[in-house]
């Protein structure tokens, strides 16, 4: 039987970003082979809505700064409503490829995080829908690692904008 190549947990950007701000957080650790996050959320036992996965944007111009946008696993990323979101200011957007995603923030697809990426000029935004929740999940900057952070802190440490990124299913 082969073994699982679970990682040891040790304190990344993102963990060290929330302890700087005195956030409570949970570390859990899965399996690293696995990448998306409805499969992170059936390893975890939680709702897929409950699980938000990041994903880079980039203004389809090629100017402006690029986006990091939190969507809840069970959800795809419609760019069009997003860019009619006021708050985006950009009507054409396009998603980075995996290339550009991980050039662009320095972490393997699957280990974006956010809070290891505050300091780095990506503009923050977030699904609405985590608005519904106490608490969410989210990469800890680490393949293998997700977060469990109380979203009235993750808003607070991040100044992420809370916007229309999905349609209803």
């Amino acid at each position: 039987m082969a073994k699982e190549s679970i990682p040891k947990p040790g304190k990344t950007n993102a963990m060290r970003v929330l302890d700087a701000a005195r956030v409570a957080y949970t570390v859990h650790s899965y399996d690293a082979a696995r990448h998306s996050a409805d499969a992170v959320a059936a390893l975890l036992g939680v709702a897929p809505a409950m699980v938000f996965k990041t994903l880079v944007v980039l203004p389809e111009s090629g100017q402006g700064r690029p986006l990091l946008v939190l969507v809840p696993a069970d959800r795809e990323l419609d760019l069009k409503l997003l860019g009619t979101q006021p708050a985006v200011g950009e009507k054409r957007l396009r998603m980075a490829s995996q290339r550009e995603a991980e050039s662009l923030t320095g972490l393997l697809v699957g280990g974006i995080s956010p809070l290891a990426l505050l300091q780095k000029g990506f503009r923050l935004f977030i699904d609405e829908s985590v608005l519904t929740h106490e608490r969410f999940y989210l990469s800890a900057g680490q393949r293998g690692l997700n977060l469990d952070v109380a979203v009235s802190d993750f808003l607070r440490v991040t100044n992420a904008q809370p916007v229309v990124t999905t349609a209803p299913l």
